[in-house]
């Protein structure tokens, strides 16, 4: 931010003072010359907001997964993740080369509702991440497929949302500046026998900008 600071300048006006005496002259005759104005200008430049990056999540009520897909081998519950928003803001020059950001995420355990002591791992999470705008160059891609621990079938790996998983990232931050969004198709998989109840996850989300 360039902050330009002004003077004030105040005019000071001299008096001439004549005193009445033997052997002082009289006043000074009168210039006719009229005395010239003082310019005083100053330059303010705009004030700009340096340029960062940014995420955000659309407003929402949560993500209520509901039963659909469910097999002999596992019961499947999907839903779909609020739509993710990186913005960045920045000029190219103000990026500093190799620097690149990724949006990843992690599940918390799912506990029910009326009995704490019924839970369900985070690695019975999956999801499958989908940008959403277009990437004029590329450099911004949605993170690959992860099944829950119980296979589903498409050979993405089965580890779940207990570690952080990729959602979105670009290998170079200057390549492709502006706003990228995303979101993700969920998929809680469990077990055929899981005990029956409402239970409740927190999925966290964080973004990384890193060089």
């Amino acid at each position: 931010m360039k902050i330009t600071r002004t003077t004030q300048i105040l005019a000071a006006s001299v008096l001439g003072l004549t005193l009445a005496g033997a052997g002082l002259a009289g006043p000074a005759a009168a210039d006719d010359d009229p005395t010239g104005g003082i310019d005083v200008s100053v330059k303010i430049e705009p004030t700009t907001t340096p340029g960062q990056i940014s995420m955000t999540v659309a407003d929402n009520d949560g993500v209520s997964l509901q039963e659909n897909g469910s097999d002999a081998t596992a019961r499947q519950f999907v839903g779909t993740l609020p739509t993710v928003t990186v913005t960045d803001t920045r000029q190219p020059e103000d990026i500093p080369a190799g620097e690149f950001w990724a949006v990843v995420g992690q599940s918390s355990q799912f506990v029910a509702a009326d009995d704490p002591a019924k839970t369900i791992g985070p690695e019975y999470l999956g999801w499958k991440p989908r940008l959403l705008s277009q990437s004029t160059t590329g450099a911004v891609a949605a993170g690959e497929p992860v099944s829950s621990v119980i296979g589903d079938g498409t050979g993405a790996p089965e580890v779940g949302l207990e570690g952080q998983e990729l959602l979105v990232s670009t290998a170079n931050s200057a390549d492709e500046i502006g706003t990228s969004q995303v979101n993700a198709d969920l998929a809680l998989r469990t077990s055929t026998d899981v005990a029956a109840g409402e239970y409740h996850s927190t999925l966290t989300l964080s973004l990384f900008n890193q060089s």
